[in-house]
């Protein structure tokens, strides 16, 4: 068996005051070994960059161990480097001192410096360009200098965090066909690869091995041995299945009720975060499925039906299916009679039945409740994020309150002014 360069075991991750913890990241076990290519896929806010930070030593785990070469990470991790969504590079320096300034900060001396700087800017495709500035460069050359600039220092462990996700269609593609290259031509002076997405294309292009996570709290639901040959084609058979079984683990199957809507804010029990989808994007899933055979399809091929990425198609069968308007089963998702019903009616006749099956959702009823009991029934939207923030993760805040609103307005049961804000229980709401 390969060495075992990274072990995380038992990792936990807390964040907020005392009085307000939440989970983050729960009881992860994790081991990443010599030659390996792997990808921490899973939904936004389910803990793969936390994770990230961890195995990198930016951050300690808040109960668990995570290990490095069998020894305990105290502080950064000297054989891992990151790559960041954000290019991160200064500005003012040209790229071939962009790529130099991360040797010289391990007192690489600057005549060696120099020399590795030039040599990786060559395996990168970035010769000729070493006098340029940032500005002057594509988005898909900027991340081409950062990842310059993380392997000269030849670190054991590359990390990459949605590397591709800054970048348009074509530009991605092109860089990440690249660092195939280079990794499996042992242009990179690595040993092993971990990779955060949330594409599923990508983790199956990309990984030797998928782990698979869900959210609320982040946690490690499934892991893929990916046993494609390289080069991959992505229309080819095996390709396709293995995407195919990947969006099937990820969507589960529909669970009871009371499972499937969780529990409100500040309440014991899972939170059942709102999927952050428009209602116009809810609607025309529902009407495409209304027009096949059964009402039914393949979550994967309605990728490429509907032309969605992997990570806004399953906030959409999500939403569908926390809204009883459709149920996931092997892959699969079919349209309940009430999505038919729904689908089917008017403008009017859907806002009435988005309303009542929207009323049921604990972040919307804990919403209704806080208004309702308020002086006015109306609350100022500071004093509500803060008091969500002691349930949601920062980031998770703002978009939380906005769907909230957006689902809440459609059924005509919440009101927002802009101007004052100010967020208010509409009188038809109130009866609730």
């Amino acid at each position: 068996m390969s060495d075992l360069l990274v072990e995380l075991a038992g990792v936990s991750q807390y964040y907020g005051a005392r009085q307000h913890q939440f989970l983050a990241v729960q009881n992860v076990n994790l081991k990443i070994y010599d030659g390996e290519f792997v990808a921490l896929l899973g939904p936004s806010g389910c803990g793969k960059s936390t994770l990230l930070r961890i195995v990198a030593g930016l951050m300690p785990p808040s109960e668990g161990q995570a290990l490095y070469r069998g020894q305990p990470l105290l502080g950064v991790n000297p054989q891992a480097t990151i790559v960041f969504q954000s290019f991160a590079l200064f500005p003012w320096l040209t790229i071939l001192e962009n790529v130099e300034v991360a040797l010289r900060a391990r007192g690489t001396p600057d005549k060696l410096a120099k020399t590795r700087s030039l040599d990786v800017l060559d395996k990168v495709g970035l010769d000729g360009f070493e006098t340029a500035y940032p500005r002057e460069l594509s988005g898909g050359m900027r991340q081409k200098v950062g990842f310059a600039r993380a392997i000269a220092v030849s670190p054991e462990l590359l990390c990459l965090d949605e590397p591709f996700s800054a970048l348009d269609v074509l530009s991605a593609e092109a860089l990440r066909s690249q660092l195939i290259e280079l990794w499996t031509g042992g242009g990179l002076p690595t040993k092993a690869i971990l990779m955060v997405t949330h594409n599923i294309e990508e983790a199956v292009y990309v990984a030797d091995r998928i782990v698979i996570m869900e959210k609320e709290p982040g946690r490690i639901v499934a892991e893929l041995k990916v046993e494609l040959r390289r080069p991959r084609f992505r229309k080819g058979t095996a390709f396709l299945e293995t995407v195919d079984r990947v969006y099937a683990t990820m969507a589960g199957q529909t669970q009871p009720e009371n499972v499937e809507l969780g529990s409100a804010p500040g309440q014991e029990g899972r939170l059942r975060l709102l999927p952050e989808v428009s209602i116009n994007n809810l609607e025309g899933l529902l009407e495409h499925l209304l027009k096949l055979p059964n009402h039914r399809e393949d979550i994967f091929r309605l990728a490429d039906e509907l032309k969605l990425d992997s990570d806004h198609l399953l906030r959409l069968t999500e939403a569908a299916e926390l809204l009883g308007f459709a149920t996931i089963a092997q892959g699969d998702i079919t349209l309940t009679s009430l999505g038919e019903t729904f689908t089917e009616a008017g403008v009017t006749a859907r806002k009435e039945i988005f309303a009542l099956r929207v009323r049921r959702l604990p972040v919307i009823q804990w919403l209704v409740d806080k208004l309702r009991s308020a002086d006015r029934q109306q609350l100022a939207w500071n004093k509500i994020r803060a008091e969500l923030a002691h349930a949601v993760l920062a980031e998770e805040v703002e978009n939380q309150m906005d769907v909230a609103v957006d689902w809440g307005r459609y059924a005509e049961l919440l009101a927002y002014d802009d101007t004052k804000e100010m967020l208010y229980l509409e009188p038809v709401g109130a009866t609730i």
